[in-house]
């Protein structure tokens, strides 16, 4: 009777162990739904990107990465929407001066998913009222895809050939032509700059709490000639007197004068990505 029970036994723990191996496959297998769209971005970007960012990726492979990132959702990248009536911050108009300040109290978190010499994937958290002030990308492209919530841009581009003057105390200005200037709700489509057009230096205002998913290539690198530069920007009209520099008129507002400056309002802090895990 032994032998009998010890083979019943033995096929028990046999037909157990097939379920949960069953059960382990149906959860690996699910987790690798989850974490598809996240891993065919980090594919793409492999396939595109280099990091001289030379030769620029094709339209068609732009198209094609986009249309990937349209597609993505808060839950695709292990977020979960933030409240929409929640008002960590002061409010998106009728700022007063003497409030600038407050606007930046609450840090914005910054999740890093994935980065290599030829491109970056991360995730930027905003609370409401907060900003990234004005600054460029050089050399770069960069696509931006707002996950969750509603995002103020306003983005310029250098004109061509360069057209500088003295601002107050001489210091140097630099004038930009206005590319972008609207507020982006989510569902959105995927944004997308250039090295010389598209919005290649721009600002983001959290209009509501909000997210937004980065594609930067290739990453910052300031040994490459990539660094961060954060500018303010000034009407048109404030310099505009005794340059030389004729604008058309009824179109000053189509441009700004743009200074060097340091982000001396900008709070951000690093999070944890909690996302599929990319596998390399």
């Amino acid at each position: 009777m032994f032998p009998k029970f010890q083979k019943a036994s033995e096929k028990l723990r046999m037909l157990l162990q097939n379920r949960a191996n069953f059960s382990a496959f149906r959860s690996h297998t699910s987790m690798a739904r989850k974490s598809s769209k996240v891993q065919a971005l980090y594919e793409l970007c492999q396939n595109m990107f280099t990091p001289s960012g030379s030769p620029p990726p094709s339209s068609a492979a732009i198209n094609k990465l986009c249309s990937v990132l349209d597609t993505m959702s808060p839950t695709d990248v292990g977020l979960k929407e933030e409240n929409l009536d929640d008002d960590r911050g002061h409010g998106f108009f009728g700022l007063e001066q003497l409030n600038r300040v407050a606007r930046w109290a609450q840090p914005i978190t910054y999740l890093d998913i994935y980065e290599c010499d030829s491109f970056t994937m991360c995730i930027f958290c905003f609370p409401t009222s907060s900003v990234i002030p004005l600054h460029d990308h050089p050399g770069m492209t960069v696509f931006s895809k707002v996950l969750y919530g509603s995002l103020h841009v306003r983005a310029y581009d250098w004109v061509e050939p360069a057209q500088e003057s003295n601002g107050p105390n001489y210091f140097p200005v630099r004038l930009a032509k206005l590319a972008v200037d609207k507020v982006l709700t989510a569902p959105c489509g995927t944004s997308v700059l250039y090295p010389r057009n598209g919005g290649n230096l721009h600002y983001f205002t959290a209009v509501t709490p909000c997210a937004v998913l980065d594609i930067l290539t290739p990453p910052y690198r300031e040994d490459a000639g990539r660094k961060c530069t954060y500018y303010r920007d000034y009407p048109y009209t404030a310099f505009a007197t005794g340059n030389g520099i004729k604008i058309e008129d009824g179109k000053e507002e189509e441009y700004a004068w743009l200074a060097e400056t340091e982000p001396d309002n900008l709070y951000m802090r690093p999070g944890n990505y909690t996302g599929p895990t990319i596998q390399v």
